[in-house]
């Protein structure tokens, strides 16, 4: 098969034929319909996150049909159209594991980081880490769901019950949990690079209730902020702009230092948290989520061979919405 390979961060991925993958026991093999370009991808490629099996196949948005099953699956046919998320593999039994935390386990592996992902032709997963996906999406538009939706998801249940949610960074994941916080009956208010107006437009064009640069105030005070940017000077201007009580989420997996800042920022008992990973449940609840509410994906096709450019393009803060590879073969 055909697969784009990073053998060394800081280099970009290579255009290789390598050897299809076959399950072993408890997994099946999937051919790739769709695999979306998380920031995380980014920052494995970038050497921010410096624990991946190298080389490594990135890439863990994945969306395709089983071809082949392992011994002992049961829940999976062939021709089963699934998504794979970024959590992989859990040890099962560490503490974290046991209280129903498996996004903390002790001994991980994740997807296009550990395991080999879905910048490829096919794929190999553990069955117990893969999902049925709603039938409303297509599969390019299915794929943002894997990280970007279960991350915003996950970010926005730690928000609690804001009712008045600002969101810094305004890519992937912002603009799929802006309008879940929507039909939940929100309001949200989006932060975007300073002086982006395009991205400030998709933002309002989204039913935001108001959009503007990281470095403005909003016209509100805020119940909860969800900062997606992986910057950590935006922490202090978040807590400048929520309430007394309120809460400040950092949705991301790697971020910027955080500088000094005057403890009255924090002061008033706001709350600073991070969100690690996600759990199973969290997939099946947003999923589930998913298939009720009206979520538009916006999402750019790239061809799996041209996966640098999507890269490219989302480090520079060009796309907007979501990147998504495709096998050249489709």
């Amino acid at each position: 098969m055909h697969a784009m390979v990073l053998a060394e961060p800081g280099t970009p991925l290579e255009w290789r034929e390598v050897p299809a993958p076959a399950p072993g026991p408890g997994q099946v093999r999937v051919k790739v319909a769709a695999c979306g370009v998380c920031r995380t991808d980014l920052h494995i490629v970038d050497g921010e996150l410096t624990e991946p099996k190298l080389p490594i196949i990135p890439g863990h948005e994945i969306v395709g049909r089983i071809e082949a099953v392992g011994d002992g699956v049961a829940a999976f046919r062939i021709g089963d159209r699934v998504g794979i998320p970024w959590l992989g593999h859990t040890c099962g039994h560490c503490t974290y594991c046991a209280t129903g935390h498996e996004n903390l386990c002790d001994a991980p592996r994740f997807t296009g980081y550990q395991i080999d992902g879905g910048y490829a032709e096919y794929t190999v997963a553990d069955a117990a880490y893969c999902f049925p996906l709603p039938e409303n999406y297509t599969d390019i538009e299915a794929a943002p769901l894997l990280c970007a939706g279960l991350i915003g998801f996950r970010a926005l249940r730690m928000s609690g019950d804001a009712r008045r949610l600002g969101i810094y960074g305004f890519g992937a994941a912002a603009h799929i949990v802006a309008q879940v916080a929507q039909f939940e009956g929100r309001a949200v208010y989006a932060f975007t690079r300073p002086g982006d107006i395009d991205a400030q437009n998709f933002a309002m064009s989204l039913g935001c209730a108001w959009a503007g640069g990281s470095d403005a105030r909003p016209p509100v005070e805020l119940d909860a902020a969800i900062i997606f940017a992986p910057v950590g000077a935006l922490v202090p201007a978040a807590l400048a702009a929520v309430r007394k009580g309120g809460i400040v989420v950092l949705g991301g997996i790697h971020m910027s230092d955080i500088p000094a800042m005057p403890y009255a920022l924090l002061w008033g008992e706001r709350v600073v948290r991070s969100v690690a990973n996600l759990t199973r449940q969290d997939a099946i609840d947003f999923l589930a989520l998913a298939a009720r509410t009206p979520i538009r994906t916006h999402v750019e096709p790239f061809p799996l061979s041209e996966a640098n450019t999507a890269l490219d393009r989302l480090r520079s803060g060009a796309l907007t919405g979501a990147a998504v590879l495709v096998p050249d073969s489709a």
